[in-house]
């Protein structure tokens, strides 16, 4: 008895671990109107080489699920649906993560949807320093261990063409998400480490809810113009050790 009692505790405990993540794209979906999709997600690669157990080869057992064996960003792309794929519809939703309830959560930017520029993560946390010293407000920012994204409100090629050509220079390790582009959302896993919000959405009369664990607005989060953070995200990437032109994923 002991022992089914133990097994339902997990089962119950791993549905709701997994819920999370259809609650997220739900929300997301429905109250903020973001078009959402599954990513790929990450698999065990299995049995590793003695050679990468010891630190001498590779340091991780998951890679991604997509075809490609030498994938870059190993759970964290559309494959299957595609990107023209997301939706805000809730019953999509629930479909999809019903049959996919590990599934990181995509993104799709541009159009009516949030925007974001990324960077490294080094790199990112000097930005957001920077940018708060100076008081600039910012909107909601996803992390992961090697980047972080800056969602901000839509912008279209010609808007970003001028502010990209005032800079001297722009580094490859500077990144920009709009139209066609994708960030992967919380509370995801992909094959880099778990995504998170280091800058929590908040709603557009500046509420705390949401970061406090309080009931969030059904508002859209606020976001900033991506004019107001570009030129403190080029000086972050350019003065951080290898920010400036090692693209990191």
């Amino acid at each position: 008895m002991r022992e089914i009692l133990g097994r339902r505790r997990k089962l119950l405990f791993r549905r709701g671990g997994r819920s999370a993540l259809l609650g997220a794209a739900l929300h997301c979906a429905t109250e903020w109107q973001w078009p959402v999709l599954p990513g790929v997600g990450i698999r065990s690669a299995g049995r590793q080489p003695a050679g990468a157990r010891l630190g001498l080869g590779e340091r991780t057992g998951r890679r991604c699920s997509c075809p490609d064996p030498d994938c870059v960003v190993p759970g964290a792309h559309p494959f299957d649906p595609g990107l023209l794929a997301a939706t805000t519809d809730a019953r999509m939703v629930r479909w999809w993560w019903a049959n996919r309830p590990d599934a990181p959560i995509v993104l799709a930017t541009g159009g009516r949807a949030p925007c974001a520029v990324s960077l490294p993560a080094v790199a990112g946390a000097r930005a957001l320093a920077a940018l708060d010293h100076f008081g600039v407000r910012l909107g909601p920012v996803v992390a992961t261990p090697t980047r972080w994204s800056l969602l901000v409100s839509p912008y279209d090629l010609a808007e970003l063409g001028e502010l990209l050509h005032s800079q001297e220079w722009v580094p490859s390790s500077l990144r920009f998400h709009g139209e066609g582009g994708y960030v992967v959302l919380p509370p995801s896993q992909i094959g880099a480490g778990r995504v998170r919000w280091e800058r929590p959405p908040a709603s557009p009369k500046l509420s705390t809810s949401f970061e406090q664990g309080g009931p969030s607005s059904s508002a859209a989060p606020w976001l900033p113009k991506v004019g107001t953070i570009v030129d403190a995200l080029v000086m972050a990437s350019t003065s951080t050790p290898d920010g400036g032109s090692r693209l990191t994923y």
